[in-house]
Formats: structure tokens, sequence, C-alpha cells
């Protein structure tokens, strides 16, 4: 087995380029290709591969010529949520023509939009043996890392387990248009961002080295709203640079979830997770906090150690050089010196990359993945029918929102057109 794995990439557009530049910090891989819908998208994001010299790529006319290019080892899936299933079908069919081998395929969360989606996936890449990665990012963000593992080497060993963590994600709103549609996307913010912050949580009050299974949800509590989009001002600006109708079909813009969860000892712990794509900030947050009984640990991606000013004299172009969903370029701004270290996407490549090369066990497998989907899942019909939910995963295996389903409507927004009418 060679030391160094070829990586082709599915998908070309923003969290492909972060993945892409994060490999300047793996020694073990090399990005090989790309394939994207759009050839052109394709080229382009090989040719920012090898300019950053992260590998010889090059883009490819289908998913079965990524398979069957001998440099190409592993497979990072990243492309949009409404063309997962197809994909992964594309990928295996491939192999089973004994088109190429893959040591692994990894997935960009989540890992479907529904139960029944992830399920399919899973027996996709059962059949023909394929190893997995899940791909969650902020699991291997440094600070969270490091947070984690000191309070439970001193604090936790002293004076007893976490019982609270605490996770978020939220910004003003996602770059592309498929994003929005709850149709495509599978929902809102709670199903493209809760996956994160469910999945933190739970790993936040797991003790390092041990199975998130030993940390087991038992209740889901989870409410939704769309709190600035459907607004009349705001639903005209999403129909201008988006081309989306959130009067006609609307997706969430907030979503929080209590998750109750039972550990291996018996005892109770609580995760809280919040998203937003109504943030007003200056950028992306991601934040989590853990509390034990005599120690706690606080993060705050806006907490960067770097800060500019800019006074009004300084007419900056808009752009995100300072941090990722960037939304001014005047005052006193953070920069985020490198995303792809700092929001854990260099950690987790070079982890997987090993897991692929059989140098270490992967954390996360789409096991994982189709677990994360079901709470999401269970998030939904807890907010749905208002009301708290066991966790019993097989009541959700068929379910799909009504965000998803298009039928989804904010109060507000009914009583905005009556107010009007």
């Amino acid at each position: 087995m060679s030391d160094r794995l070829g990586i082709g990439f599915v998908g070309s557009g923003f969290i492909a380029r972060f993945h892409i530049r994060s490999f300047q910090a793996v020694r073990e891989a090399d990005v090989r290709g790309v394939w994207s819908p759009d050839a052109r998208h394709a080229e382009s994001a090989a040719a920012y591969a090898r300019s950053l010299d992260v590998g010889d790529a090059r883009a490819h006319a289908s998913i079965a010529d990524l398979v069957a290019d001998p440099h190409v080892h592993a497979i990072w899936l990243v492309g949009p949520n409404h063309a997962r299933v197809a994909n992964v079908e594309a990928i295996v069919q491939a192999i089973r023509e004994g088109r190429g081998t893959l040591r692994g395929l990894a997935c960009e969360k989540p890992l479907a939009r529904t139960v029944a989606e992830a399920r399919r996936v899973v027996e996709l890449v059962e059949s023909v043996g394929l190893p997995t990665a899940y791909l969650e990012n902020q699991l291997f963000a440094p600070q969270v890392e490091t947070g984690r593992e000191l309070l439970w080497a001193r604090g936790a060993s002293a004076t007893g387990r976490p019982y609270l963590a605490r996770a978020a994600e939220e910004h003003s709103g996602p770059h592309m248009p498929w994003f929005w549609s709850g149709v495509q996307q599978g929902g809102g913010v709670l199903n493209d961002m809760m996956c994160h912050s469910a999945l933190l949580v739970r790993h936040l009050l797991t003790r390092p080295g041990e199975p998130l299974s030993s940390v087991r949800p038992v209740r889901v509590t989870a409410q939704i709203a769309s709190l600035k989009w459907t607004r009349p001002e705001y639903r005209a600006v999403l129909q201008q640079q988006m081309g989306v109708d959130y009067h006609r079909a609307p997706s969430e813009d907030f979503a929080s979830a209590t998750i109750e969860f039972e550990t291996a000892e018996g005892h109770t712990a609580i995760g809280e997770a919040s998203t937003s794509w109504s943030f007003v900030g200056a950028g992306l947050r991601l934040s989590a906090e853990l509390l034990g009984p005599e120690y706690s640990m606080r993060w705050s991606s806006l907490d960067t150690g770097l800060q500019l000013f800019f006074s009004r004299a300084v007419q900056g172009r808009a752009g995100e050089d300072l941090i990722e969903k960037q939304n001014a370029e005047s005052g006193l701004m953070p920069v985020v010196v490198n995303e792809a270290a700092a929001y854990g996407y260099e950690a987790e490549n070079r982890h997987f990359a090993r897991a692929f090369l059989g140098k270490e066990q992967p954390r996360l497998t789409f096991a994982d993945g189709l677990e994360v989907v079901q709470l999401l899942m269970t998030a939904y019909r807890s907010a749905e029918e208002r009301r708290t939910l066991e966790w019993a995963p097989d009541t959700i295996a068929d379910y799909v929102p009504p965000v998803a389903r298009g039928t989804w409507r904010p109060p507000a927004l009914d009583r905005l057109a009556t107010a009007r009418s």
C-alpha cells in the first residue's frame, strides 16, 4: 500500500475549496481529481488545487472516470444535498463494474436529507465493502479538541463527568440558492447547521477514548422559526440575490434543540444546540461550552486574537477576506488567520487521510452520519408537533419535515398576509 493517498472530489463549490485549501497541512495526501456537473467549475477547482501545490489535480468528465483514475484512491463527497444519493450510486456502480477500486469514501455533512436517504447511502457503500468517513469539521477544531482533552483530564477526573454542553453555529445566510430551498436542501438552518451542533455537544459530553454510543440520546425538544428572512424587505433581498421565493416556500432561519442524554453510568447529561441564518455580527460565529461540577470551558471562533480597525474613510469592497460570511468592511473587525485550521478542516482531513491509509481508526463513519440525520429528523418532528419526543429512530424512518416538503408556513408570514388584506 502506498504511503500517500490520492484524493478525488465530487463537487467543486465553496466547501470543496475549503477542503482543498486544508490539504496544504496534510502530508499524506494529494488532490488528484475533481468532478462537477459543471465542467468549468471542475476545472476551476482543479486549477485551484494546482495553484496551492496540493496535488496535480485534473478535471474529470464523470464520476465513473474519477473512480477509474489510478491516481485517485479515495473520494471526498462535497456536492449538494439533493445530489447525494445519485452521487453515491454512481460511485458504487463504477466499483461494481470494475472501473476502479477505492480505499475510502468521505462525505461532507449532512449524510443525507432524510433517514431513508441516509440508510440508502449506508446500504450502497456496505454493498461493496467501501470504508467510510463522516466529515464533521467542528469536532476537530483545535480549541474544541484541546479544551475537551484538558477538561476531561483535569476537571472530570477530579470532580466527575461534565453534565451540560452547548454549541451554536450562526451566520447571516448561505452562499448558494439551493441551500435556501427546503426541498433541495432537505430543510432550512436546522438541517444545514444543527448537524454540526448536535454532534458537537455529544462529542464534548463523551469521555475521550470512548465511543459516542456511551452517551445515549433519550429525549429531544426542538423549535424552529423564521425570524428575519420572511420579513417582506428581506424576502425581496432573497428574491433578488438568490432567486428564492420565501413567500411561497420559506425555510426556517433559526432552530434550537435540547437533547437529553444518558451516560454509561446512568447520569443525565444535557446538550443544547442552536443554529441561525439570522445572526448579525462580524461574520460566522462558532461557539461551544462544556460545564461540569467544578469546571467549565468556553470557545468562540470570533475570539481570534487579531483585530483590524478601519475608519469611515476606508471604503473597502465587500468580501470575505477577514472572516467567513463577513458582514462588514469597516469598524473593529476580527480576522481568522487560517480558517481551514481554526474550523477543524486541516485536522479532520489529516485524520481521515491517515485512516484510509490504515494508520488510524476512523473516528466517524457513515453510521455516525446516519445517527445525526435521525437526531435532526427527531428535532424537526418535535418542532412540528410542539412537544418533547422520546428517542425512537424507528418512528422517523420515513419522516420528511414540512420544510422539506415545501408546506411549512411560519405563523408570522400568515399574520402579515392577513394584515395586508
